[in-house]
């Protein structure tokens, strides 16, 4: 799990992701493109678990 700040409100706060590996940058499927989060080095606990937090940077199309 991860927390995600900024981005569109139709993203819910905390995602899953399918590694446990901290990435300095996710990309989150959304539409017909991707929204991409950068990793803040900071970590919040949630429900007794330090989860990593990630802000919004920007938004990528798919290729065609």
């Amino acid at each position: 799990m991860v927390l995600l700040r900024g981005g569109p409100s139709d993203i819910p706060e905390i995602h899953e992701v399918e590694t446990d590996v901290i990435e300095d940058r996710l990309k989150i499927p959304r539409g017909n493109g991707y929204e991409h989060f950068e990793f803040t080095r900071r970590f919040q606990d949630v429900g007794d678990v330090l989860i990593p937090v990630y802000r919004w940077s920007y938004r990528t199309a798919v290729a065609e």
